[in-house]
């Protein structure tokens, strides 16, 4: 354990957590919407086990992280006069995650907009929705946050000693403190319609910048235009000033009423 008493080894195991936590907020959003169906008693349980999923995903992709990083060869080329691509394992994943996430969060936005949950209260035995049902969706999301996740932390730990030690701590302590937030997030985001709103919105960005990194990793020409990655950076800015400006209304709206 002589890593543990490099400075470098700490500045990596602390940004790589900041990192994490950042990066697992969008599954945790995910999360709470996805467990809302659920009764009350249930949606803890759903939201904590899809945690110690996404857990467990990351640090099983982390130790298999040879072969996530052999995944950048290309399986599948395309070559049309209009269209280049050379298909890989990473791509694909980020491709099907980012299409998953623009159907069901499109999905959501319309049911809370059209209002489809309460039209006909008959048909609720057919559609309701099951802790399993729930976890299955949690599962599928969390594979794709972790790929993504696991990608991060190999870039930002590559050439520092005892990387693979550094990112399962740091998966490890991210996780802990996503639980410990996790249901007051939840409680915020479920009891706020704006927010919810807003989240769901944040996820459609999401699922399109999914699919726009897997494209760049294709190195995908659309009539002899290379498609590139949106930088991280500018999405996170954008949903933390949609969140910073929605938080005035929101305190607005309150002042308003105690008038």
């Amino acid at each position: 354990m002589d890593i543990f008493l490099q400075a470098d080894t700490w500045v990596a195991l602390l940004t790589l957590t900041f990192l994490e936590v950042v990066l697992g907020i969008d599954n945790i959003i995910f999360i709470s919407i996805s467990a809302n169906k659920l009764p009350k008693e249930q949606q803890q349980k759903a939201t904590r086990i899809g945690l110690i999923l996404a857990m467990i995903f990351r640090i099983l992709l982390l130790l298999g992280v040879s072969y996530l990083i052999g995944m950048k060869d290309p399986i599948w080329n395309i070559d049309l006069s209009w269209f280049k691509t050379g298909i890989t394992g990473q791509s694909l994943i980020l491709f099907a995650g980012g299409i998953f996430l623009l159907y069901k969060s499109t999905r959501e936005i319309h049911h809370k907009v059209e209002g489809k949950e309460e039209e006909n209260p008959t048909e609720k035995p057919k559609k309701r929705v099951t802790l399993s049902n729930v976890i299955i969706q949690i599962v599928l999301i969390d594979i794709v946050f972790s790929f993504d996740s696991v990608l991060t932390a190999v870039g930002m730990t590559n050439g520092v000693e005892g990387a693979l030690i550094i990112m399962i701590i740091a998966v490890i302590i991210s996780i802990l403190i996503m639980m410990i937030f996790a249901t007051p997030v939840s409680n915020f985001v479920n009891q706020h319609p704006t927010i919810q709103m807003l989240a769901l919105s944040f996820l459609i960005l999401i699922g399109f910048m999914l699919i726009t990194e897997g494209a760049h990793l294709s190195h995908t020409i659309i009539f002899e235009q290379s498609v590139g990655a949106i930088p991280k950076g500018y999405l996170y800015f954008a949903i933390a000033f949609s969140l910073g400006v929605e938080m005035l209304n929101m305190k607005i709206r309150g002042n308003s009423k105690n008038r």
